[in-house]
């Protein structure tokens, strides 16, 4: 291999390994200010747009140990990675789609397996994570409040017994 390309590859290989998502898109027909501000839009949110030949990004994927999106990578495509969560890349990307009516999503990976673009859209749909833990949080707690409440009623009952007897 090339050594210009071997560069190319393991600087993709790097970036695809510490993240756990790999959105594809097609960014046909974007103008360049676009595509910046879709790449700035993402970075607020930890997440990272490139654009690769598509042979790079197949070897990169076999190399990574991950499944085949020979299916997407057709066409202009770019690749979306990030460190953080992969929701709030794929809102970013939808909200864009809103506004501009590009990039079209084709699929990727997320935590080793496929996801298509129905499913990044479901991702994209769902819900801040600080919402989603503290629905979860509230989930847990709520046995445990219940089970209290149940055990003070006998005594507050009691209590609010005696006060109306001594009170009235």
């Amino acid at each position: 291999m090339n050594p210009d390309k071997k560069i190319i590859v393991d600087q993709l290989l790097e970036r695809v390994n510490s993240s756990p998502f790999v959105l594809v898109v097609d960014y046909n027909g974007m103008t360049v200010p676009q595509f910046s501000e879709l790449r700035n839009r993402l970075s607020g949110g930890g997440a990272e747009c490139h654009v690769a030949k598509n042979t790079h990004m197949k070897r990169v994927l076999a190399e990574a140990g991950l499944p085949d999106l020979s299916d997407a990578l057709v066409g202009q495509t770019a690749f979306i990675t990030g460190q953080e969560d992969v929701c709030g890349a794929a809102k970013t990307v939808a909200n864009f789609t809103k506004e501009f009516k590009l990039p079209v999503v084709k699929g990727g990976v997320l935590d080793g397996a496929v996801v298509d673009a129905d499913q990044i859209k479901a991702l994209a749909d769902l819900p801040p994570r600080d919402v989603l833990l503290a629905t979860l949080l509230g989930t847990i707690n709520a046995p445990a409040e219940k089970l209290l409440r149940t055990l003070n009623e006998p005594g507050a009952s009691l209590l609010r017994l005696l006060n109306a007897k001594y009170q009235g």
